[in-house]
């Protein structure tokens, strides 16, 4: 068995803390998406983002440039831009 390590423990806390950000923008795009009438634009806010890591992921605190840079980089992945309208950039 391999003996603790502060350094690879922290590493993989902020592995688990990037991946858990893009998964949380991945479920708050859906969402809205989901949410958005006939013809309107989805509405994803950074704060959907921040909700969505503390309540299914567990993390206490979110730092708000994390979760809007998490959710630039998930805007340009699922090329929201045609249909979404977030305040991430602001």
């Amino acid at each position: 068995m391999r003996p603790y390590s502060r350094r690879r423990a922290l590493t993989m806390a902020h592995r688990a803390y990037v991946r858990d950000l893009s998964r949380a923008a991945d479920l708050a795009i859906g969402a809205a998406r989901r949410a958005a009438g006939e013809g309107e634009p989805a509405i994803v806010t950074v704060a959907d983002v921040e909700r969505l890591v503390r309540e299914r992921y567990g993390h206490e605190h979110v730092e708000r440039s994390h979760a809007a840079a998490a959710l630039r980089r998930r805007f340009h992945h699922h090329g929201c831009a045609a249909d979404c309208v977030t305040d991430a950039y602001v």
